[in-house]
């Protein structure tokens, strides 16, 4: 039937069920397009779109057990997955190329690739016991990180000097003199630039840390020593630390036990010969113990007339006649001892009477020797009347000598003199 055949009611609720469709067909599409939408925004979230990504690349000498897409591991979790894994060329530069397999991987999040630094951080491949392998990074604790959110370019020392703040400057890489290390990374260049332009460079690699990017900016250059602007294909190179394959493994521990078979072998040969040993010494010990059983009694014996007051060693030593005597000696010596003992008790008292009289004596011969003493004091005089005489009478006797009626009296006799001999008597 032609539309305009319908009468008008019909034609107004023809026209509201199309209005219905059509928004139920909107609602629909707008639907599918926020779930589509949705969807490749989880996906993104999920496989870290949106997120920072540190490209790395490390090295191994087969790829065997690793797969692109593989997802990489670091202290037990997931940061990132292995993107490429290619073959090395056969020469580099003219020579046999040093490994085997390249492998390339990213790792996702700006909260990760900060705990991989230059120093000891590795790539480790690690084989599972049921088969297969995963590549594990050892968490970094010497060095610097890897890659850097600053800026970094190279700068003369009068562009440093005019930057402004200085203090949001720091160097940009390690400075050696010889084989010394005199200047390190991260050094504060408000504090050292006058360090540094005493070593004699002109420039140097610096790192601005006024802005921080949400991307990465720089990436270090192990072969030079210091940071460089990251443009995408300058990967930072992880040393490998691969361990052996588990057969390979299994095979040397089998290659090891049939090496120690023979040793062991020859070791219970050897314990066998000792057990016998041990058997042969058992039975001979029994023989000894046999042989040593009279020794034993007779040592028992011994001992028992020991415990014995009767056959005890002091008088197996000291028979009873000779005690008896010793006693009656030392009984003896004991009487000598008590009378010496007395006498000398008698000397001491004696000795005690015979000094005190002596100490009487002393004492009565001081106290006449303090009297004359005091009487010499009292008569200060007497002592130069009596020298006054003294002199007086020599001087008399002298007088008396030369005086001539008495001078005969006081004739002195003559002597022989010295060397003439006395002539012999007719």
């Amino acid at each position: 039937m032609p539309l305009q055949d319908l009468t008008p009611q019909l034609r107004t609720r023809l026209n509201r069920v199309e209005k219905i469709m059509g928004w139920f067909i909107l609602a629909a599409v707008a639907l599918m397009i926020f779930g589509f939408a949705y969807y490749l925004y989880r996906t993104a979230e999920d496989r870290g779109w949106f997120e920072v990504k540190a490209p790395y690349r490390t090295y191994a000498d087969s790829g065997e057990g690793l797969t692109v897409g593989d997802p990489v591991k670091l202290m037990g979790f997931s940061i990132g997955r292995i993107t490429a894994i290619n073959p090395m060329p056969p020469r580099v530069k003219g020579k046999a190329s040093e490994h085997n397999v390249e492998i390339q991987f990213v790792v996702v999040g700006a909260s990760n690739y900060p705990y991989i630094w230059t120093g000891n951080s590795h790539a480790q491949f690690v084989s599972s016991p049921f088969g297969g392998t995963h590549l594990n990074i050892t968490r970094g604790t010497v060095g610097y990180s890897t890659y850097i959110n600053f800026s970094v370019s190279k700068k003369t020392l009068a562009e440093i000097r005019d930057f402004s703040p200085l203090t949001n400057l720091s160097l940009g890489e390690d400075i050696y003199a010889g084989t010394n290390q005199v200047a390190r990374t991260w050094l504060g260049l408000s504090t050292n630039l006058d360090k540094l332009t005493a070593l004699g460079l002109s420039n140097f690699w610096v790192i601005d840390r006024s802005t921080r990017h949400k991307n990465i900016s720089a990436v270090w250059n192990a072969e030079e020593s210091h940071y460089e602007e990251f443009v995408g294909t300058n990967y930072y190179t992880l040393p490998p630390d691969s361990e052996p394959a588990l057969m390979d493994r299994v095979n040397d521990i089998v290659a090891q036990v049939q090496a120690a078979l023979p040793n062991f072998l020859a070791l219970t040969n050897q314990i066998a010969a000792t057990l016998a040993n041990t058997a042969q010494l058992t039975s001979n010990l029994n023989a000894v113990a046999a042989s040593v059983r009279p020794a034993i009694a007779d040592v028992n014996a011994i001992t028992a007339n020991l415990r014995d007051p009767h056959g005890s060693l002091g008088e197996w030593l000291i028979p009873t006649n000779l005690n008896t005597e010793l006693a009656a000696t030392l009984l003896n010596a004991n009487g000598a001892i008590t009378n010496v003992n007395g006498t000398l008790t008698n000397v001491n008292t004696n000795l005690v009477v015979v000094f005190d009289g002596v100490g009487r004596t002393l004492d009565n011969l001081a106290d006449l020797t303090s009297n004359l003493n005091h009487q010499v004091e009292v008569n200060s005089n007497m002592l130069s009347e009596i020298s006054r005489i003294i002199v007086n009478s020599d001087d008399f006797v002298q007088g008396l000598k030369r005086h001539w009626l008495l001078r005969s009296a006081f004739k002195s006799e003559k002597t022989n003199a010295a060397g003439k001999a006395t002539p012999p008597h007719k």
